[in-house]
């Protein structure tokens, strides 16, 4: 593949990883969703800030930001998964890291989960109903993400072994780029592990 044509997926997947969706979304509710809430650049403080509604509006979005640059990059070189990893991983530095808003960004879980559906999508639906249900359970939304994320690498562990899922799905480099995928959730989440421990953390009451 030219290297023209390499570096302007690359270039794509970060500019676009890096819309601040969830920015956009809250001023346009008057709103300015750093300074609210978390001030976390997400999905969840769109939630908390601006509605349900619109939360989940900037989660696909976000989810999105993932999903479309490896498609590209599919597209662009088929049979491989290496320019899809690196489409992906560079949407989910633009996504932490967007240049937009002085490189201070939201924590990936999203636009990491829209590069999993495009290459493991069986694990990743795994992942998000196990998402779901802790949510559900203990209404965190960073226990949840954690957890699910752990998840993630060994859902497609277990589809591997059982030969289901697409040659992407099934191949290492993919499986190994999830470990790192859970490795920087974590990591990104570590204040709120440290909530957690504290018992300070936020978490979603029930609505009558």
């Amino acid at each position: 593949m030219p290297f023209v044509t390499v570096a302007a997926i690359l270039l794509f997947s970060y500019l676009f990883g890096a819309i601040p969706f969830a920015l956009i979304i809250g001023k346009l509710h008057g709103v300015d969703i750093r300074k609210v809430g978390s001030g976390n650049v997400g999905a969840t403080n769109v939630t908390r800030a601006v509605g349900p509604i619109h939360g989940k509006i900037c989660f696909v979005l976000d989810l999105l930001k993932g999903t479309i640059p490896v498609l590209i990059a599919q597209l662009a070189m088929p049979g491989s998964p290496w320019m899809a990893l690196a489409a992906g991983a560079v949407a989910i530095v633009g996504h932490m890291f967007p240049v937009y808003l002085k490189f201070k960004g939201g924590k990936g879980v999203s636009t990491g989960a829209g590069v999993a559906l495009a290459l493991a999508p069986f694990p990743l639906l795994c992942a998000l109903a196990l998402w779901a249900g802790l949510f559900l359970v203990t209404r965190y939304v960073s226990v949840a993400s954690i957890v699910a994320a752990a998840a993630l690498p060994v859902f497609t562990l277990l589809f591997r072994i059982a030969g289901v899922g697409g040659a992407a799905a099934k191949s290492l480099p993919v499986l190994g780029f999830f470990c790192i995928i859970a490795a920087v959730t974590v990591y990104r989440h570590r204040s709120n592990i440290r909530r957690l421990l504290d018992g300070t953390e936020n978490r979603f009451e029930k609505k009558n």
